[in-house]
Parts: C-alpha cells; sequence; structure tokens
C-alpha cells in the first residue's frame, strides 16, 4: 500500500466515524459544554451561538447518542406512537405521523412508530412501552369507552395523548374529531337532497367515536322525520365486504336513496357496489364520506365529503404529549376539530 493511499484509508476510516459533541466542539471552536447547552436551546447560550451550532451539527450529520441520553437524564427522548397497520388506507397513518413529526422536529424528541393489528391484543404494544422504558410519552388511538390502556397508562404515570375520547372520570389529553357533528351534518345534506332512507356505515361498536356518529346520524333522522336502512357491515370490514354488501344492498328491495360512511376508503368500495348494481351516485342515490386526505372528487365528484384533518390531529397529539410530560394539567390539553365541508 502506497503512503498516499494509506492517508487516503486513514481519512476514510476518520470521516466514518459517528460525529460527536467534541467534534462541534472542535469545528466550532467552542468547548463541550457550551455545545451541549446550544443544541438543548438553553436560554443562557446566544441567538448567533446556538445558530452556528446547529449548522455545523446538521452538516456533520450529528445524533444525539440515545444510550448516553438515557443514562444522563433517564430520558429517551422518544414519543412512541402505536398506530393500527389498518389504518394505512388512503394514507391516514402517514399524515398521523407528519403531523406529529412537524412539531417534534423543534423539539429533542423524535417519533418512534409501534404497528399493532386491530385483531392482536391491545394492551401488549402499550405494556410492551411501559416495562422496557422505551419511551417518554405515549400517543394512542382506536378509543374505547373505558379502554383499559388509558388507565394502565394513568396508572404507571406515563405521558400520554389519545386520538379521541373516553367516558372515563379522570380527564386525559386527547384530540378528537367531531363525529356526531359528521352523522347529523351527513344527514342534513342528505335530506336537503331529498333523500329520506338512509344507510350508515359505521366504525365499530366498540370504539368511542361510534356512539358519537351514530347519536349525529339518529338525531338528524330524528328531527327531519327520515328513516334509517340498516348495513351489516362496519369500518373494520374488508373494502371487498363493503363493496359485495352494498352491491346486494342496492340491488334489493327497500334500498337506501342515501349513504353516509365513516371513511374515505369505504366510500370508493361502496361506490364500486353501487355501480356493480346499476346504479350510480348523485343519480339514484347520493353519499356522504369523510375523508382524512381530498380524493374522493378525484374517484366521483358527486360524493359529498367532510374533511378530516389527521394532520392537524397529529400536531395537537404531539403538542399535548410534550405538555404533558412538562407537567401541564391533562384537563387543559384536550382539543376538538370539526368537520370542513365541501
Amino acid at each position: 500500500m502506497t503512503e498516499q493511499q494509506e492517508r487516503g484509508g486513514q481519512h476514510g476510516a476518520a470521516t466514518s466515524e459517528r460525529p460527536t459533541l467534541k467534534t462541534i466542539a472542535f469545528m466550532t471552536g467552542l468547548g463541550i459544554t457550551t455545545v451541549s447547552r446550544a443544541l438543548k436551546d438553553a436560554p443562557d447560550i446566544g441567538a448567533e451561538t446556538k445558530q452556528r451550532v446547529r449548522m455545523v451539527a446538521r452538516q456533520l450529520g450529528y445524533q444525539p447518542n440515545r444510550a448516553g441520553v438515557r443514562l444522563r437524564t433517564g430520558k429517551t427522548n422518544v414519543i412512541a406512537l402505536v398506530l393500527g397497520i389498518d389504518e394505512e388506507i388512503l394514507g391516514f397513518s402517514n399524515q398521523m405521523v407528519v403531523g406529529i413529526s412537524e412539531v417534534l422536529s423543534g423539539t429533542p424528541y423524535h417519533i418512534v412508530v409501534t404497528p399493532h393489528a386491530h385483531t392482536k391484543d391491545p394492551m401488549a404494544p402499550v405494556r410492551y412501552i411501559l416495562d422496557t422504558g422505551s419511551a417518554d410519552g405515549v400517543i394512542i388511538s382506536r378509543m374505547e369507552p373505558d379502554d383499559p390502556r388509558v388507565s394502565l397508562l394513568m396508572e404507571r404515570n406515563m405521558p400520554f395523548a389519545t386520538h379521541g375520547r373516553t367516558r372515563l372520570a379522570e380527564p386525559h389529553p386527547f384530540h378528537d374529531f367531531d363525529n356526531e357533528a359528521f352523522g347529523e351534518g351527513a344527514v342534513d345534506r342528505l335530506v336537503a337532497r331529498g333523500r329520506r332512507r338512509i344507510a350508515l356505515l359505521p366504525p365499530p361498536s366498540k370504539l368511542t367515536y361510534f356512539s358519537h356518529m351514530r347519536a349525529g346520524f339518529m338525531q338528524a333522522l330524528a328531527r327531519h322525520g327520515a328513516q334509517e336502512v340498516p348495513l351489516s357491515v362496519d369500518l373494520d370490514a374488508s373494502l371487498e365486504e363493503v363493496r359485495a354488501t352494498m352491491q346486494a344492498l342496492m340491488s334489493a328491495p327497500g334500498a337506501p336513496d342515501g349513504i353516509v360512511l365513516a371513511s374515505g376508503s369505504s366510500a370508493i368500495a361502496a361506490n364500486a357496489g353501487i355501480e356493480a348494481a346499476g346504479m350510480r351516485v348523485g343519480h339514484e342515490v347520493d353519499m356522504v364520506a369523510k375523508q382524512g386526505i381530498p380524493i374522493l372528487k378525484w374517484v366521483r365528484p358527486e360524493i359529498i365529503t367532510a374533511y378530516e384533518d389527521v394532520r392537524q390531529a397529529g400536531r395537537e397529539l404531539a403538542k399535548a404529549v410534550i405538555a404533558r410530560i412538562d407537567g401541564i394539567e391533562p384537563s387543559l390539553l384536550q382539543s376538538l376539530s370539526q368537520p370542513r365541508w365541501d
């Protein structure tokens, strides 16, 4: 090996090492303590120094050593998002993660997604996080009225926020969508188009937002003197089940002339079933659907839609769990968003 090759090999080995606080200190001419405090946004470090340190850290690709941080502080700087893999359809989970990441980008925290299937034990991922101490805070979804995960998180004093509400007596941080307003507004819009026989494809009955959505739906039916046409599936049915059920329903006597759907993906499957029965949305039947990504107008412009901003929900949940870590009272960390109708 030539002297030049040896020098090149040594240089390559050096540059492949993980950058540390000492590396940043050397590059900036500052002390290691000053660099550390600048990265933590300490108030006694000047804005110009912080900017210089962060720029060098970014250029070097510096990442804090999580093991070292945990040994020094007892913190992981992790927010765990327990998210159902069933929620990936039409980018629901992606929008949630983006919203959370937008808030965490300005903090020491980062997100770790813990996926699970709704058919499995919902307590398992929460128990794992608690038993391993692998996060400083937790965000969970698919809330049940008396959700045991919330009770366990409270019992173990783990900061958390929920996407959805419970009916537990002790307050906890949450962000939710006003599904009661959606159910009521959906019926109002169908009746305004002359529809009187209306079906609801709801969330699973074990989830809290089922009762919210159904309450609004039934209140509006009673107010208008309209009639419900029962549906035998909910959002946990496969899209093929939704399509087949809708085709059979629309082909039978007494078919609905209005349909309310709790998600965009179910609306696409329902539309396929309606068309397979020889009908068309906006003609023999009208449809109202909730969506987290504005895509249904591309599928069938006649569908009436209400937008649920899942990305904003992610932002609110991230802010709530960080505030809870900082000791803010849970009752001050509760928010509710309204449907945005097209």
